[in-house]
């Protein structure tokens, strides 16, 4: 799939797609063995979220067979937005075919769209392929900065 071709598979959900989004993020937590709510539940919120306008759902695929996911916050250092990508998955059967990297750069485009000036995500040490793919498109890890301190991401369930 070339890269123009991959940025037309991919398209902005509406409210109308809280499903396809919802079964898709289920299926990404079900393939780590994370826990998800039903499918019902995570579909409110989905449509909940894009309903706010402060998250932005984008397809890839028929099926669909991928997404991302971003959350838009104002920012406290710039005078752009921030945005977080909270989420990017492909299905199984998908990857190798060009539909993460179309769904990354769409991301991208669109964060940049809405006049965000930075742009960060987490990801596993394991997952390589995701990591090699970020890094490609410019991300750096904080936590291994060239020219800076030793970074760490914390969270906690609340």
């Amino acid at each position: 799939m070339t890269a123009a071709a991959g940025r037309r598979a991919v398209r902005g959900a509406t409210e109308a797609d809280a499903e396809d989004a919802a079964s898709l993020l289920r299926r990404f937590n079900a393939e780590y063995g994370d826990p998800a709510p039903s499918l019902l539940e995570l579909t409110g919120r989905v449509a909940e979220l894009l309903a706010e306008g402060a998250t932005t759902v984008l397809l890839a695929g028929d099926g669909p067979d991928g997404l991302a996911l971003l959350r838009f916050r104002t920012a406290l250092w710039s005078p752009g937005l921030e945005c977080y990508l909270a989420e990017l998955y492909v299905v199984p059967e998908r990857r190798g075919q060009g539909l993460g990297r179309a769904l990354l750069d769409a991301a991208i485009d669109d964060a940049r769209a809405r006049g965000a000036d930075t742009m960060d995500l987490g990801t596993s040490e394991a997952d390589t392929l995701a990591r090699g793919l970020y890094e490609r498109s410019g991300f750096v890890n904080r936590e291994h900065p060239p020219d800076g301190p030793l970074m760490y991401v914390y969270e906690r369930n609340l």
